[in-house]
């Protein structure tokens, strides 16, 4: 199931007219689509195509005296903050030639008429009105990690919203009469601003990536927020003429992450590249890669103050073939398999460059890579041969050895437990099972859980179980497991990003036991609100399969449930697979197939199946859907979309995020 070239073709065709401009331009560029290009062949295609010089963009950043051009790319439209970012650095520079490029189609008149007076408000910043000013659109939208997966980093931020605090939140603004009764009843003009501009702004983007692919989409929906997405791109009025002309048919499925969060934070998967992800920092900017340390391809010794001094190494490879190809089989092996792939690509390597290798078969340590890499060191011709591949071995000798990476088995383990016990009434035991494992700091050792452990542990566990019987008792084990929670919080010596998330402190003196008590408060209501998030639905409400006599107890990923009901063989109209209609013609089929027999679409009728996870994906759940598509019906394609690449603690900051509901993003 390779993906098809008409999707990386159109991710790095959207660049062409942007890098056009480029040539002897300053290039100022935001985080969103920075990472874009990242994946699409980073900042050499504008070097190569004659820019000066790429900057982020920032009020802080200018252009030099003898720099007449620039050139702003930007993921949000160029109003508020953007705009103001733009004029600070136009203001502080000595350009007579400005280009805004942004990622916003100007859909609505009112939009248009902003652009034509940005490109007066340039040259007034310029400082002389016949100097030259542009404002164009190109649709920025996908990062494609791998052919057949495809991230948008600049919706990394949007997550579904849960079932009582953000209800609550939305219907505190709503008079008695028209409060909603559940999230299935609110709709996109319900919702506040900045939440609509951003569902609007995705639905545009995903409307040029269909027509950029030539295909006509049938959109479906699993989940409260993906059927307000989906009934938006399916009655989007550019999308109709789109859809006449269109020859290729599409299945577009929206589903919901909250549905199932057990996957997003479990252990389950075999794949290197979940580890890599899991246990390396981020990239500064990035939400779907990581920093990989390249200190042992150079004598440089970094340590304390100058352990910045050596750029980092990352995943993303499109611009070397042997790198890229590693990357994608990484992606798709189980991690004996993937491990020793990159052991077999380094040897490979070394001997082009006739270095010695001591050939070594048998179990792949990050001893024994970590020896391949340094053959390569103080050979500069060798390293810019090989460095895609030196970046992909570095980190897997770096996670392999990492102290983090040995707690997978024991995260595993737990989670075993936590199967083989579930159900409705047995959450009060599972509680009881982890309460021991609460520590404070000064408890703990390098073997225990840390507070962000146990956080992803408890989702974990509130996911798996579903619907929970809320009784005495487990009001009780609640209470006990918070008050170990609470003391653990106040006696952190540092806390972690996440608890400074999460408490609003950054320091141990702030995190009060009353800061402490109010945050685990919530926590907890959250958690609630995760067990209830598939009660709606009625064929996909569990994924724990009970045991029994003959087999263990185990999770059924909701993505496999979903994958296995669009292509069973019997063709069964799917209960719980929303299909979104498109306008009146559809809704008369609807009215009619109430009384007679008339056919409706099936998101197993295209050769084109996309699933688009809003709220992140594994890279462990995008390697099983690929392979399940391929045992069930190999003549359809799948390609997954989301919003970025999960990691587990992804999941407690998009979950316990304050601003859900009001995302302080540029729009």
């Amino acid at each position: 199931m390779a993906g098809s070239p008409g999707l990386a073709a159109f991710c790095l065709k959207v660049w062409e007219p942007v890098v056009a401009k480029s040539r002897r331009a300053v290039v100022f560029m935001d985080t969103p689509c920075a990472e874009i290009l990242h994946w699409c062949g980073g900042v050499e295609l504008f070097l190569s195509a004659g820019a000066l010089n790429v900057k982020e963009f920032s009020s802080f950043e200018s252009g030099a005296k003898n720099q007449p051009k620039a050139l702003f790319v930007v993921s949000s439209a160029p109003r508020g903050r953007a705009a103001d970012v733009i004029r600070d650095v136009v203001s502080q520079s000595s350009f007579q030639y400005c280009i805004v490029v942004t990622a916003v189609c100007p859909g609505e008149p009112e939009d248009r008429a902003n652009y034509e007076q940005l490109e007066d408000r340039l040259c007034e910043w310029m400082g002389n009105m016949n100097f030259t000013a542009e404002v164009m659109w190109a649709p920025l939208l996908l990062a494609p990690v791998a052919p057949h997966l495809l991230v948008t980093p600049a919706f990394s931020f949007l997550f579904p919203l849960l079932p009582s605090q953000d209800l609550q939140a939305m219907n505190r603004s709503r008079p008695d009469k028209k409060r909603f009764p559940g999230l299935g009843d609110v709709d996109l003009a319900s919702m506040p601003q900045e939440l609509q501009h951003h569902i609007r702004k995705l639905v545009s983007g995903l409307n040029f990536f269909l027509e950029g692919i030539g295909v006509r989409e049938e959109c479906y929906a699993v989940g409260h927020l993906s059927r307000i997405i989906a009934g938006e791109l399916a009655n989007y009025p550019q999308a109709k003429n789109r859809r006449k002309t269109s020859q290729s048919k599409a299945s577009l499925v929206f589903i919901d992450r909250t549905l199932d969060l057990t996957g997003a934070v479990g252990h389950h998967g075999d794949n290197l590249v979940e580890k890599i992800l899991s246990v390396l920092p981020c990239l500064p900017g990035h939400s779907n890669d990581v920093m990989v340390n390249m200190e042992a391809l150079t004598a440089l010794q970094c340590e304390g103050r100058n352990e910045d001094i050596i750029a980092p190494g990352c995943l993303a490879q499109p611009n070397k073939p042997t790198g890229k190809a590693l990357w994608e089989s990484m992606l798709s092996m189980k991690q004996k398999e993937a491990v020793m792939e990159v052991r077999r690509q380094l040897v490979e390597a070394a001997s082009r460059e006739k270095l010695p290798i001591k050939m070594s078969m048998g179990r792949v340590t990050p001893e024994q890579l970590r020896f391949l890499i340094q053959l390569f060191k103080d050979n500069g011709q060798a390293i810019q041969n090989h460095c895609g591949v030196l970046q992909l071995a570095s980190s897997t000798a770096q996670v392999l050895k990492h102290p983090q990476y040995s707690k997978w088995d024991t995260f595993l383990a737990f989670e075993r437990l936590v199967l083989q016990t579930t159900g409705k009434t047995e959450l009060p035991t599972v509680l009881n099972q982890l309460y021991p494992m609460i520590k404070s700091h000064n408890e703990r050792s390098n073997d225990d859980y840390n507070i962000d452990d146990i956080i992803i542990i408890l989702v974990y566990i509130y996911s798996v179980t579903g619907d929970v019987q809320v009784n005495s008792e487990l009001d009780a084990v609640e209470s006990h497991v918070k008050k170990a929670l609470i003391q653990a919080f106040c006696d952190e010596p540092e806390p972690s990003p996440l608890l400074q998330a999460i408490t609003g402190c950054e320091s141990s003196p702030e995190l009060t036991l009353e800061k402490a008590a109010a945050a685990v408060d919530k926590i907890f209501t959250t958690l609630r609100d995760v067990s209830k998030t598939r009660t709606h639905l009625k064929f996909f409400h569990s994924v724990h399969v009970p045991g029994s006599n003959v087999q263990q107890a185990s999770y059924k990923p909701l993505l496999k449930q979903i994958v296995e009901e669009i292509l069973h063989p019997s063709h069964a109209e799917p209960v719980d697979i929303e299909h979104m209609s498109s306008g009146l013609t559809d809704l008369l089929k609807t009215g009619i197939s109430m009384f007679m027999k008339v056919s409706r679409p099936h998101p197993g009728d295209a050769s084109l199946l996309i699933l688009f996870v809003i709220g992140g994906v594994t890279v462990s759940e995008v390697r099983m859907v690929k392979d399940l598509v391929s045992s069930l019906k190999p003549g359809v394609q799948v390609v997954v979309l989301s919003t970025k690449l999960l990691r587990p603690l992804d999941i407690p900051e998009l979950l316990l995020a304050t601003d859900r509901l009001h995302p302080d993003t540029v729009i």
